[in-house]
């Protein structure tokens, strides 16, 4: 399979469910801000309901670095409204909840499972340009821990930022980062 990092978003139009509302987005939804893309199975499942409560405790922090949180499922977004008013979990969300019934995005960015119809658990760390910057695709049976994923957010940030840096591993914000360099070589 072919790594979807610096990548373009492709063309795409999927409905969701967004405080209150129906709403169209499209590719274009996620130019302009950060984007964070959350790929579940399915809606009324096990795990999802907690991966997005982890999400919703956590959207502030998303917000104030400037970055969207979408959730994708192959349901309709009329599933995720249903999902919204009856999940304690879930009804925590004030970002989109993303139907993809027809499984563009799914196949788009690899994570479909045709046998089942159903997605992998992926998330995806898009660039204001619509570039992936960086994906995780795993087991559905593992649910992600959202700090991570901020983590992540935030080196992507600061590498966007600094393009002549490199964050190491456990890499948090504030910490120092490396120059690559003749000299680091062998030297780490």
């Amino acid at each position: 399979m072919q790594s979807l990092i610096n990548t373009q978003v492709q063309p795409f139009k999927a409905h969701a469910f967004h405080n209150g509302k129906f709403i169209e987005v499209t590719e274009k939804d996620l130019h302009g801000k950060w984007s964070v893309l959350i790929f579940m199975p399915a809606a009324f499942t096990f795990n999802c309901p907690t991966e997005i409560e982890d999400a919703a405790d956590n959207y502030a922090e998303f917000e104030k670095a400037g970055a969207e949180v979408y959730i994708v499922t192959t349901d309709t977004h009329f599933s995720h409204k249903v999902w919204h008013e009856t999940s304690p979990a879930v009804g925590k969300a004030k970002f989109p909840l993303v139907g993809d019934p027809t499984h563009t995005l799914t196949n788009a960015f690899g994570v479909h499972i045709p046998e089942e119809g159903l997605a992998l658990r992926g998330t995806f760390i898009l660039n204001p340009e619509g570039i992936i910057k960086t994906m995780e695709v795993h087991d559905n049976a593992i649910a992600r821990d959202v700090k991570e994923t901020l983590r992540k957010l935030k080196a992507a940030q600061y590498v966007a930022a600094h393009p002549n840096e490199v964050c190491p591993a456990k890499w948090k914000e504030g910490e120092a980062t490396l120059t690559p360099s003749l000299d680091l070589v062998g030297k780490i």
